[in-house]
């Protein structure tokens, strides 16, 4: 099989999500996503949940963190830090937050609680290898940087835009596969 190369995959399918996002379909599938990760035994154990703020080409994931509140669970959104680090801060309804030059909105404030023991992390992602659990996100390694200094239970939503029964690109050393995958089929 011919592998595709990382940025031309991430450029096909920042396109195609892109173009996703103005669909009907993409609102049916985030809720479907939803139920079935908010009936997941995954979550229901987990009580510090690690979330990111989705941007509109993702599953969005505001429903998902509303859901988590109404469980009592705490929920933690990433902040990047300097040399490609990242942690996870906590997210409630007064937490003010900021958007990035990446175009995420993270918690900036100093004094916000950090918790990087976390009992489930909810990965983003651009394309998903169902073969090998592989995931392709953005290229800045974050998430492989972080899950591989603090390793927890992972988990990640993919819609049929971003699930791949073969894993198309290389898997580098480096690239942490996703524990657990949640799927719209």
């Amino acid at each position: 099989m011919n592998l595709i190369n990382k940025k031309d995959l991430r450029n096909l399918q920042i396109k195609k999500l892109t173009e996703f996002e103005k669909t009907q379909q993409k609102k049916l599938e985030d809720e479907i996503l939803k139920e079935k990760l908010l009936k997941s035994r995954l979550l229901y154990q987990a009580k510090n949940v690690g979330i990111s703020i989705s941007m509109a080409l993702e599953v969005d994931t505001a429903p998902i963190i509303a859901a988590l509140w109404e469980m009592k669970k705490k929920v933690y959104i990433p902040r990047c830090l300097p040399k490609r680090k990242m942690e996870f801060t906590l997210y409630n309804k007064s937490t003010s937050l900021e958007k990035t030059k990446f175009g995420v909105l993270e918690n900036h404030d100093p004094k916000a609680e950090v918790k990087n023991d976390l009992d489930l992390i909810i990965v983003p992602g651009l394309a998903y290898g169902l073969d090998k659990n592989s995931r392709l996100g953005f290229g800045g390694g974050y998430y492989d940087r972080f899950l591989k200094k603090y390793p927890t239970q992972t988990l990640s939503l993919a819609n049929s835009v971003q699930a791949f029964d073969q894993t198309k690109w290389k898997i580098e050393a480096h690239d942490i596969p996703i524990e657990n995958l949640i799927l719209i089929k």
